[in-house]
C-alpha cells in the first residue's frame, strides 16, 4: 500500500464526468497521494474498472435513474450495496488510509463506517444540501424531509473532516451539523483553467443569429432549463427573432424541456445539444454571447454555488440569472438579474442584456476580472491537500482559513 492513499466514493455522477471530483482526485494525485474512485456507470462510462491518469477508477451499475421518492430509496440501496462492495475491493486491491463521500445522498457513511472502526479517516464533500433540495423538488417538508435532516446530521457526526462547496454550506456544516470550525474547509468547484479556455467557436451553433444564448450543465428538476425555454418563448413573443438559444447538456429532465419546447414551437429557435465534452464542448461555449443561469428561487438554489458561474466567468460570458444570494454574491456586476422569480422576469433581463452593448461589455470585462481574481483551482487545490495533510497528521490543515472566493468576490 503507498503511503498516502485515499479512496473517493461518489454516487450523483461517474467520474471523470463529474468535474468537482475529477479535479479533486488529480489535486492529490499530483500531491503524491494514492487515489481510488467508486462510481456509477453510465452508457458514456461503462467499464467496471480503468486506470484514468494513475487513478484507480471502480464503477458499478445503478438500476435506474430516480426522480420520484420510491425510485431513490431504490437507486440508493443498491449504490450503497455497490459502494461497500467496493470499498472492500479496494482495501484488499490498493488500500486506503482515507474514504471521501460525495453527497447525493447524506447515506454514504454507512457504506464507511466499518472502516471507521479499523482507524480509516472520513472525509465528508458537502456537495448539496439535500433537506433544501427535497423541498425545492416537492415543495413541501415533512416525514421525509426530517429524515434527510437526520441522515445529514448523521454524516456531519461522522466526518473527521468537511469539505464545503462554498461558505455558506461551511456555515451548515458548523450550526446545523456541529461541526468544529478548525474541522470544516471550503472548497469551491472552480473549472481548472487549463481545460477551460476560448477557442475558436463552432459557426453551426449561431444559426445566422446575432446572439446565442447558452446554457450548460446538468438537466435535472431543479435546474430550470423549463424556465430557460419559458423565457425563450417570451422572447418571442416580444418580437426578438435576433438569438439562437443553446442547451448544452443531459439529464433526467431533458426529454420534459424539449417537450415543451415542442409544445411552444420553438424547434427551430432552441437547440438541444446533449452531452458534449472536449473540443466540441469548448467550440459551443466560446460561441455563447450570453450565458444563461435558469435556476429558479428556492431554498436550495438560493444557497449552492453553480457551475454555471464558474465557466461562465473563465469565458468572460455575461450571465443572466434569478436574483439568487449565492449567485449574486460570486457573479456581482459580471450579471444581469431577473427582476422577479418568474420566466417573463428571465426574459426581459435577457432582453434588457441583448439589448444594450456597452453594458454587455461591462458584464463581460467584470466576469474575467472576477475569474482572474477570485476563481482559481489552484488555490481551492491546494486547500483541499492541506487540509488532507492536517487530517492524516502530515501538515497544518487550514481548515479555518476563509475562502478566496468568499472574500474577494462579494
Amino acid at each position: 500500500m503507498a503511503e498516502r492513499s485515499c479512496v473517493i466514493v461518489v454516487e450523483n455522477l461517474p467520474v471523470p464526468f463529474d468535474r468537482r471530483v475529477w479535479q479533486e482526485a488529480q489535486a492529490l494525485k499530483r500531491a503524491g497521494w494514492q487515489v481510488s474512485v467508486i462510481c456509477p456507470a453510465n452508457e458514456r462510462h461503462p467499464q467496471r474498472f480503468e486506470m484514468l491518469d494513475g487513478i484507480a477508477i471502480y464503477r458499478h451499475p445503478l438500476p435506474l435513474e430516480a426522480r420520484g421518492k420510491l425510485a431513490f430509496g431504490v437507486e440508493y440501496g443498491a449504490a450503497l450495496f455497490h459502494e461497500f462492495r467496493l470499498l472492500l475491493k479496494v482495501a484488499r486491491e490498493r488500500g486506503f488510509d482515507v474514504i471521501q463521500a460525495c453527497n447525493p445522498p447524506d447515506l454514504i457513511f454507512l457504506a464507511a463506517l466499518p472502516f471507521k472502526m479499523f482507524g480509516k479517516r472520513f472525509v465528508f464533500d458537502h456537495h448539496d444540501v439535500n433537506p433544501e433540495l427535497f423541498e425545492a423538488k416537492f415543495g413541501r417538508r415533512g416525514l421525509f424531509h426530517r429524515l434527510l435532516l437526520l441522515f445529514e446530521r448523521l454524516t456531519f457526526a461522522t466526518a473527521d473532516l468537511v469539505i464545503s462547496a462554498n461558505d455558506t454550506y461551511r456555515d451548515i456544516a458548523i450550526s446545523r451539523g456541529r461541526k468544529r470550525p478548525e474541522d470544516v474547509v471550503t472548497v469551491y468547484s472552480v473549472p481548472d483553467k487549463s481545460r477551460i479556455r476560448r477557442v475558436e467557436p463552432d459557426a453551426a451553433v449561431r444559426k445566422g443569429k446575432a446572439f446565442v444564448l447558452g446554457y450548460v450543465g446538468v438537466i435535472g428538476d431543479q435546474d430550470g432549463v423549463d424556465h430557460m425555454v419559458l423565457a425563450v418563448d417570451e422572447l418571442v413573443r416580444r418580437g426578438r427573432i435576433d438569438f439562437q438559444a443553446v442547451i448544452v447538456g443531459d439529464g433526467p429532465a431533458l426529454a420534459s424541456a424539449r417537450a415543451l419546447a415542442a409544445e411552444r414551437g420553438l424547434d427551430d429557435v432552441v437547440t438541444f445539444t446533449g452531452y458534449l465534452s472536449g473540443e466540441a464542448l469548448l467550440r459551443h461555449l466560446s460561441a455563447f454571447d450570453i450565458g444563461i443561469i435558469p435556476d429558479p428561487v428556492n431554498a436550495y438554489n438560493d444557497k449552492i454555488s453553480m457551475n454555471k458561474v464558474f465557466e461562465y466567468s473563465a469565458l468572460g460570458i455575461p450571465s443572466v440569472a434569478y436574483p439568487l444570494t449565492e449567485t449574486r454574491r460570486l457573479l456581482g456586476g459580471a450579471g444581469v438579474y431577473a427582476s422577479g422569480r418568474a420566466p417573463v422576469d428571465l426574459a426581459a433581463a435577457c432582453d434588457a442584456l441583448m439589448s444594450d452593448a456597452d453594458l454587455r461589455h461591462a458584464c463581460a470585462e467584470e466576469a474575467v476580472r472576477r475569474a482572474a481574481r477570485s476563481f482559481s483551482w489552484d488555490r481551492e487545490a491546494e486547500k483541499l491537500v492541506a487540509a488532507y495533510e492536517g487530517l492524516t497528521g502530515r501538515g497544518k490543515s487550514p481548515r479555518a482559513r476563509p475562502s478566496a472566493a468568499a472574500g474577494r468576490s462579494s
